[in-house]
Formats: C-alpha cells, sequence, structure tokens
C-alpha cells in the first residue's frame, strides 16, 4: 500500500484511541457522530472514454425540442429516439446505443464553473479540483492505481490511449502511479519495445551495465526520495516489458467480426482497453482524439458541427460493441465505463453555425460496473441549458466513481503532511448504489 495512506491509517488509528482514553479519563461517554452512509460498489476495473473537446450534451446524450434553421432558432441538431430506458431518449444517431441502455445511466446535470478554458475544464474532469498553485492533484486515474491494489504486477495499472496532458499526471502520489500510454494500437509503447537489433545476449549485458551504474548512484545519493522514486518506476517498465503485457496488442488475435465490429482506429482503443483489464489494468483511458471525421472533434465550433454526425455514429458503434464484448466475457458487472468530456455546448449557435462552451448543465454517461443502470440521472431545462433537478458536481461524479469501484470516497491522502480528501467534498449518487 502507497506509504501515505499507511500514514494516514496510523495517524487516524492513534487518534481515535487519544480520543477515547480522553473521553474514559474524564469519565465522560463520548458519542461518535454517526459516519456518512458508504455506498460501495465491486466494480474491479474503470474504462473511462474521453470526448476531448466538448460534446454537446443535447446532440447527443440529452436530446431536446431539434433547432428549426440550425443557424438562429437554438435546439438539438438531431432527432431524439427512445431508448431500452422507458421515457429516455437519445439522439437518432446512437441507435446501437439505444438498444443498450438499460446497461447505461446518463447522468444528464453534471456541472461546473469552467466555460472558455479547455485545459482548466480537462483538469477538473480528469482531477476533479480546480488547479493549485502549492500542490498537484492526482488524476483520477493515479487515484484509482493508488488505492486499489495491483491486479497483476506483469501489466501497468493504468494506462492511457492517446496523447498525455498534465490533468493525467499522478501529481503528489509520485511516479509509481502515473500512466503508460500509447499512441497506436498495433505495438506496445516504444520505450517497452526492444530494437530487432537487440538480441537477448545484447539486451542482458546492458541490463547488467545500467544495474552496476544505477546502484553506485543510488548509494551516492542515499535517501533522496525522488531518485527512489524514479528507480522504482524503471523497474516496474521493465517487467512491463515482458509478454504477459506487450501480448495485450495483439489483436489479430481477436475474431475478425469482432474487430470489424468495433470500426475505427477509435473502436480498436476501446478494443484495446477490453484486452487491457482483462489482463488485470485497473484503468484505462480512451482518448478519442485520433482522425476526426468532422475537421474538428468534439471541439464543434463553425464547420465541425455541421458532420459532428459522423462522430457520434462512430462512437455509437464502438461503445455499443463494447458493451456486448464485455457482457459477453462476463466482465460488465466488473468493469466501470464512463464517457465523459470537458463540458457541454450551448443551445444557441455561433456565428459560424457551430457551438460554443457550456459548463453550467452537461452530462457523463456510466455504464456497467454492478451499478443500479436502467434510469437517468437528473434533468435539465428545455434547452438544455440549465439544472432542474438533482444537480450532480464535479466531486460528486468522482465520488460515485471511487465508490463503484470499491473505494471509500471520505478517503483522506496526504501530499507530505498536508492531508488532502480523496475528493472536494463530493457525494455518491445514492440511486446508483444498493
Amino acid at each position: 500500500m502507497n506509504s501515505n495512506l499507511t500514514r494516514f491509517t496510523r495517524r487516524c488509528f492513534h487518534q481515535s484511541t487519544a480520543a477515547a482514553t480522553i473521553g474514559c479519563l474524564s469519565g465522560q461517554m463520548v458519542i461518535a457522530e454517526q459516519p456518512p452512509q458508504l455506498h460501495v460498489g465491486k466494480a474491479e476495473h474503470c474504462i473511462f472514454i474521453w470526448l476531448g473537446g466538448g460534446a454537446s450534451q443535447i446532440d447527443t446524450w440529452d436530446p431536446k425540442r431539434v433547432t428549426k434553421d440550425g443557424k438562429d432558432d437554438p435546439g438539438s441538431a438531431y432527432p431524439a429516439i427512445d431508448t431500452a430506458i422507458n421515457g429516455v431518449q437519445v439522439c437518432e444517431h446512437l441507435r446501437r446505443t439505444a438498444d443498450l441502455f438499460d446497461r447505461c445511466v446518463p447522468v444528464r446535470t453534471v456541472n461546473h464553473d469552467v466555460i472558455d478554458e479547455h485545459a482548466a475544464a480537462a483538469y477538473r474532469m480528469h482531477t476533479g479540483r480546480v488547479t493549485s498553485g502549492t500542490i498537484v492533484y492526482p488524476s483520477l486515474g493515479s487515484a484509482v492505481s493508488a488505492l486499489k491494489e495491483s491486479a497483476n504486477e506483469l501489466v501497468p495499472s493504468y494506462v492511457l490511449i492517446g496523447n498525455p496532458s498534465p490533468a493525467r499526471e499522478p501529481g503528489f502520489l509520485g511516479a509509481q502511479h502515473g500512466y503508460v500510454y500509447l499512441t497506436e494500437t498495433q505495438s506496445g509503447p516504444k520505450g517497452l519495445t526492444r530494437p530487432m537489433r537487440v538480441d537477448d545476449e545484447r539486451h542482458q549485458r546492458r541490463m547488467r551495465l545500467l544495474k552496476r551504474m544505477r546502484d553506485q548512484y543510488v548509494r551516492k545519493h542515499s535517501g533522496d526520495e525522488n531518485i527512489e522514486d524514479y528507480v522504482n518506476a524503471t523497474d516496474r517498465g521493465f517487467r512491463l516489458a515482458g509478454p504477459e503485457f506487450m501480448s495485450v496488442f495483439d489483436l489479430d488475435h481477436e475474431p475478425a467480426d469482432l474487430r470489424k465490429s468495433y470500426g475505427d482506429e477509435f473502436g480498436q482503443r476501446c478494443l484495446l482497453a477490453r484486452r487491457l483489464i482483462e489482463r488485470g489494468s485497473r484503468f484505462v483511458e480512451v482518448s478519442f482524439n485520433l482522425n476526426f471525421k468532422n475537421g474538428t472533434g468534439w471541439d464543434t465550433h463553425n464547420e465541425g458541427h455541421a458532420k459532428q454526425h459522423l462522430l457520434i455514429q462512430s462512437l455509437d458503434q464502438s461503445f455499443s460493441t463494447l458493451l456486448t464484448d464485455l457482457e459477453s466475457k462476463g466482465l460488465l458487472d466488473k468493469t466501470l465505463i464512463v464517457i465523459s468530456t470537458e463540458f457541454g455546448r450551448p443551445a444557441k449557435f455561433d456565428a459560424g453555425g457551430g457551438r460554443g462552451h457550456h459548463g453550467k448543465a452537461f452530462s457523463v454517461l456510466l455504464a456497467g460496473g454492478g451499478l443500479r443502470t436502467g434510469q437517468a440521472i437528473g434533468t435539465t431545462d428545455e434547452l438544455g441549458m440549465t439544472v432542474v433537478d438533482q444537480s450532480v458536481t464535479v466531486p460528486d461524479l468522482f465520488a460515485t466513481i471511487f465508490a463503484t469501484l470499491g473505494i471509500n470516497h471520505s478517503e483522506v491522502l496526504y501530499s507530505g503532511d498536508r492531508p488532502v480528501p480523496l475528493t472536494d467534498g463530493g457525494t455518491p449518487i445514492p440511486e446508483l448504489f444498493g
């Protein structure tokens, strides 16, 4: 277990013991406050699908009346269709997902106060916090890595499929809870792939030389936690270079029909994510940030909006296949799927025919994970602009994700001696548990 967590457990034990002793010595009965109800799920893994750019909630999971002209009249770009959840609709380009919606929970009232800054909003939706000048908070994936024991030491706990950014970093949790990142699905990380010209004998000579040099350096700088952290991370990297992890990338071993069903490059990333959690990865982020078919990706200003439906159709094909694939393998209840984005889009159109940014009410989709699916959480107004009921803050969303994964959302971590609550006062959505 992480040493920070160990310090927390020991500290709390001594504090609670001291409090009880003082109460007994004073002859008073000490009645502890009832702790808040803990919602703890049994999911073992999380696949976090990231729609970077700001996916429009009213054009996907929370459709409203359709615009009359796509210019002056605000509204959804596409008609809505019914789903497997009675009374809940989605955009017409999500037909495959609509039939499987009883495995899902659209959370339609997520909100925060970031509007114009993609980086700040992405940071918020990956760490659950406002950027701080005094502390670097860990990402969601790093926190899961720290708080759930490794399921397989030969496979990374936290994998990012897509380009890295500061929002994904481990922060004060240290390099051992950082990510291994991939930018393609055809091979493993370049840093773990041995060049063809380096045979086994040459590789072993290099490793022996590296060990001698490294041991000398560590002895010279004994007690330097940063160096120890780095050495541990490199040792982990060498373990990951073995066949247990590298074989995950043999997608050709999957049935051809299944690979075709997953679709394009984004779909192959989803398939790779399934293979990773099968091997034991705890948290896999799949970024939908390559091969944009509309020119802008999910940041649908101006002309990007006109072909937004191509992105939604790609998401529909890949996500629906991921759902059925996990279910067929008995993994859906063990795997929480989150489809998230940095903010939503307003109902009005901008001068170029696209949409601006909107953080006051947008949607995040949850699926599987042993949750009470087949329901929608929260209601927005007639144009999806404001929350009507059941506001879900970003800390609430994070608390829900942690709880689903069997992690106490009230946990406290430590950055040095500084206590840092796991969430910024978040509470799990109670309807999803029990």
